[in-house]
């Protein structure tokens, strides 16, 4: 007689995304068969969060809306209403209790040498903001994006006709009034007159005057937002009958 393997199918597995609020609210994403017993996706659930089964709690999410708690360990994870893309969240109570604690009582400097803490956690998995690769990736994206803003800065004159072009903004026409920085904000921003009431300010932000002209025909934009040209002022005038 002849015995066959049974190969569980995907719908015999579900992916979702486990969070803790103790991870800097970072979501991993992870597949789980059905069949787990809720003590055995807890023991699973160790090795992502750093927590313990034993005083785990788990919280199923679609969304931010509470689904319902997976509280019972014999029952199987199949049998909550749990979706592909749904979220686990973990709350471990010792965990908590814990970190708690090390705030309170621990320095800066003794919190970083425990090798059995959150942070510790983190830094080991290279997750979050320890991901050094990571975030050398999005500081060279936010440097390219402050030298490309620059770039086209340098080739914007004040005086210059313009055509201002901004996401959710109709496109305006108008000229270039001032060039540079702006107390309290970061980068480099064009100061634009516009030929119609379309602005936001009269040349003025926070009380500080950057150039002049009338209320609402003013606006601030950064360089990529502005097109420099040969643009003729709008006519505002209506025809004569």
């Amino acid at each position: 007689m002849s015995s066959s393997i049974v190969i569980p199918s995907a719908s015999d597995f579900v992916k979702v995304n486990v969070s803790n609020s103790k991870t800097d609210g970072i979501a991993f994403e992870k597949k789980f068969p059905k069949s787990l017993t809720i003590a055995e996706l807890k023991e699973k659930l160790e090795i992502v969060t750093g927590g313990s089964a034993s005083t785990m709690q788990i919280e199923l999410y679609n969304g931010d809306r509470l689904i319902c708690k997976i509280d019972n360990n014999n029952s199987l994870l199949g049998s909550y209403p749990i979706e592909e893309g749904m979220r686990l969240h973990v709350i471990d109570s010792f965990l908590i209790l814990a970190d708690e604690v090390e705030k309170f009582e621990l320095t800066d400097t003794q919190y970083e040498q425990k090798q059995d803490s959150v942070r510790s956690f983190l830094k080991k998995n290279r997750l979050g903001k320890y991901n050094e690769e990571e975030m050398k990736q999005i500081e060279e994206k936010r440097k390219q994006a402050a030298e490309e803003e620059q770039r086209r800065a340098d080739l914007i004159t004040v005086g210059s006709r313009c055509k201002v072009q901004v996401k959710g903004n109709p496109t305006r026409l108008g000229t270039v009034m001032y060039k540079g920085e702006i107390e309290g904000k970061k980068g480099v921003f064009i100061g634009v007159k516009y030929d119609e009431p379309l602005g936001k300010n009269d040349g003025s932000v926070d009380g500080k005057r950057y150039f002049e002209c009338e209320a609402n025909y003013g606006g601030f934009v950064v360089p990529s937002g502005v097109e420099i040209g040969d643009f003729p002022p709008e006519d505002s005038e209506l025809d004569e009958i």
